[in-house]
């Protein structure tokens, strides 16, 4: 029984590259103020790639559930050089979803994934694309050069998050590293095969393994809206991203108990030592109670841990479709076109 899989085949070289093609995911969520203006922005990439590496682009828009006029913005936009993939959601899955819808209708060989608000610039896909084609690279992540302008409480965050999530880990997840990044033909087939339903793409992407290689770049400001990711949904992105990547939590909760089995032990000889040598009796009240409210604390929160990791394994075992489609459009930059309406078949 093989217990891994050989994606070998799928080997990407400067003469194969063109054959294999590349896929732009892109989810939106309430992007209509700017999509057909990002849409252009790819034409003119597609018509780049296609001159400089005779490369065939198609876009693949994944509509999360947006309650402006994405979806009909999406289904106007027209194929012109590349392909043009409509996927609306049943509804708001979340972007980890998006992503893992994105990818399930990618028909192309390698893969890029960038957001529809502006600030994954098409001018820097060139320079990934070149690092996959002419340099090799199966995985092309870009992270931010700096967080100059976010708050020393964020930063700070920021790098808690990632010496957590990579405390004892033996494929560390690159410190900055967002979801702009393109995956050769081998590392999109190897990140299609990984069955969780509780996904981390910025973890999924670095695990796979294969040659990697990082692109600094700076954020260009969002075209439209503000970002909806406010400070409570980063939190429970980290936390979604840690309970369902790393065991980090649970082996600081082990080291937490240790330490406080230890302080209590300590504590209870410093007691008898201070029986034994002046026969004084140690007033208990104020400890006694300071003590049980620490270590009942303490015991909740190492239940909270415990219960997140429970609920995954119970997310997992359930084995719910991570996405629901209700409506693909396509549109072939020859001008063909099929649709489907109301699809209601699960992807996984």
């Amino acid at each position: 029984m093989m217990l891994g899989s050989d994606v070998s085949s799928l080997t990407t070289t400067a003469k194969t590259a063109a054959a294999q093609g590349l896929s732009i995911v892109v989810p939106v969520y309430n992007e209509a103020a700017g999509l057909s203006a990002l849409h252009e922005r790819l034409i003119a990439l597609a018509k780049t790639l296609r001159v400089r590496y005779g490369l065939s682009c198609e876009v693949v828009y994944v509509d999360d559930g947006s309650i402006d006029s994405t979806l009909a913005i999406a289904r106007s936009l027209p194929a012109d050089t590349l392909d043009v993939q409509v996927v609306s959601l049943s509804r708001n899955f979340g972007k980890e979803a998006a992503l893992m819808a994105g990818l399930d209708h990618a028909r192309r060989g390698a893969v890029l994934f960038m957001d529809g608000d502006g600030q994954h610039s098409p001018d820097l896909v060139e320079r990934l694309v070149a690092h996959w084609i002419d340099d090799g690279y199966d995985v092309v992540y870009t992270a931010k050069a700096n967080r100059d302008n976010e708050s020393a409480a964020r930063r700070f965050a920021v790098r808690g998050f990632y010496a957590l999530i990579n405390w004892g880990a033996r494929q560390k997840i690159p410190e900055d590293a967002g979801d702009f990044r393109l995956l050769s033909p081998r590392a999109a087939a190897a990140l299609r095969q990984l069955p969780e339903r509780n996904r981390f793409f910025k973890g999924l992407a670095s695990w796979i393994g294969f040659k990697q290689i990082r692109v600094d770049y700076e954020p260009a400001p969002r075209a439209h809206g503000v970002t909806t990711f406010n400070a409570g949904r980063l939190i429970g992105l980290s936390i979604e991203g840690l309970t369902s990547f790393s065991v980090a939590p649970l082996r600081f909760a082990s080291l937490l108990g240790v330490l406080l089995a230890v302080g209590a032990f300590l504590f209870g000889l410093s007691i008898v030592w201070e029986v034994w040598t002046t026969g004084k009796q140690v007033p208990g009240y104020p400890s006694l109670v300071v003590g049980l409210m620490t270590i009942g604390g303490v015991q909740l929160i190492m239940i909270g841990i415990v219960g997140e990791y429970i609920g995954k394994i119970l997310s997992e075992l359930k084995a719910r479709p991570i996405y629901f489609v209700a409506e693909h459009t396509e549109k072939h930059a020859d001008g063909a076109t099929a649709e489907s309406a109301t699809k209601r078949t699960a992807a996984e």
